[in-house]
């Protein structure tokens, strides 16, 4: 099943609550949240007292991606202030699997997200493990880049991967999707789309979550 994942990365800082709010009234499945610590990447954005205080404001599943270093220390912080999915960089983690079941022990769902130039491999033996894989589209850190199309070949191995492992994990995407891509992104395998722009600036975010929904379920 689809799932559109609007990113507050583009929202209006100036008033999360009501862009929040906004989102699940346009028909969002998750509200995603980037936590950005100006090591991993060069920006800096929200910690867990911002999570805390928007959790009030929707129902939707937080989805709250951790591109920090020492995301263990976190962790626990983040599924207390009402994270429901904690996505971490496979990168960050030395002892992936140990901090993948810290997720899972806190309650939330457990996602590894990957670079594009990190190859899948990494996810080998951890892949049974997951709730989900994030594949970045973009190299993580910036709103608004444009997608790399070399992440296909990699969405659609990891699909092979998963269902050889069988395992449960679902494939996101997160970086430059739009309803103009969004359909061969589904094709390859994603099923839950990340994303920013295409709908916090959009006129009509009703028709723009809609749009991406049915362009991506149209290839499945």
């Amino acid at each position: 099943m689809i799932k559109i994942a609007p990113s507050i990365l583009a929202a209006d800082f100036s008033c999360l609550g009501q862009e929040i709010t906004r989102m699940e009234k346009a028909g969002a499945d998750y509200i995603h949240v980037d936590v950005m610590d100006g090591r991993f990447v060069p920006n800096i954005t929200i910690g867990p007292p911002v999570v805390a205080a928007l959790r009030s404001k929707s129902q939707l599943l937080f989805d709250v991606h951790l591109m920090i270093v020492e995301p263990e220390k976190y962790i626990p912080d983040f599924v207390k202030a009402g994270a429901d999915i904690i996505s971490v960089q496979a990168e960050t983690c030395p002892h992936l699997h140990r901090t993948i079941y810290q997720i899972k022990e806190l309650g939330a769902m457990a996602c590894v997200a990957l670079n594009p130039s990190t190859p899948l491999h990494t996810l080998e033996y951890v892949l049974s493990d997951l709730d989900m894989v994030l594949v970045m589209t973009v190299n993580p850190g910036f709103g608004g880049q444009t997608f790399i199309s070399a992440m296909l070949p990699k969405i659609a191995k990891l699909k092979d991967m998963i269902t050889t492992a069988s395992s449960q994990a679902v494939i996101q995407v997160d970086g430059g999707i739009h309803s103009g891509n969004i359909g061969e992104i589904a094709a390859a395998g994603a099923t839950v789309f990340v994303a920013g722009s295409a709908i916090f600036n959009s006129k009509n975010p009703e028709q723009a979550v809609a749009g991406l929904r049915r362009a991506a379920t149209e290839q499945v």
